[in-house]
């Protein structure tokens, strides 16, 4: 006897589960709840942008674009690790002589825009960069500790566009 009674508990639940679900919720003025509409915000999805890139152009002359939060755009202190862009300074576009990049970890990527660079150097990690020049894309490996001239830094270097930094270890 127990056990029919059992089953049949089991039974009425189910269906008054399944009969509710069948059910439109109502609101407490008695009307129907609304579903999701088109008006209802997409769901986060990480882009990789950087944060304040537009505010950043404007203040300091250098155009971030991506990156996955391991290689920051850092204030310059002479004492602290980081890695160093020299560029040709040009106030007139608001560009600095030096920018410098804080790794939060032993690796990370960051895209940029940034003309005229024309020395890298790496801190207490080893870098790799893209720099743009003439149509032409060239990568520069800089072991932890490095210095580097690039573009027209170089001896009939032509001018060159940093558009990536990666920390590599």
């Amino acid at each position: 006897m127990a056990h029919r009674a059992r089953r049949t508990l089991i039974a009425t639940a189910v269906g008054i589960i399944v009969a509710g679900a069948a059910i439109p919720l109502a609101s407490a003025a008695g009307e129907p709840v609304q579903q999701a509409t088109a008006e209802t915000p997409p769901s986060a999805v990480e882009d990789f942008s950087y944060p304040g890139a537009a505010k950043i152009l404007a203040t300091k002359g250098i155009e971030l674009k991506k990156g996955d939060g391991h290689v920051l755009l850092a204030d310059c202190d002479p004492a602290a690790e980081q890695i160093r862009v020299l560029t040709v300074k040009d106030d007139t576009v608001g560009r600095a002589g030096t920018y410098c990049f804080r790794a939060t970890a032993a690796t990370g990527f960051i895209t940029l825009s940034l003309p005229r660079v024309f020395a890298l150097e790496a801190a207490d990690h080893p870098i790799s960069a893209d720099l743009t020049a003439n149509g032409q894309t060239a990568t520069i490996d800089l072991p932890e500790g490095g210095f580097e001239s690039v573009g027209e830094g170089t001896v009939g270097g032509a001018q060159s566009v940093l558009v990536e930094i990666r920390v590599t270890g």
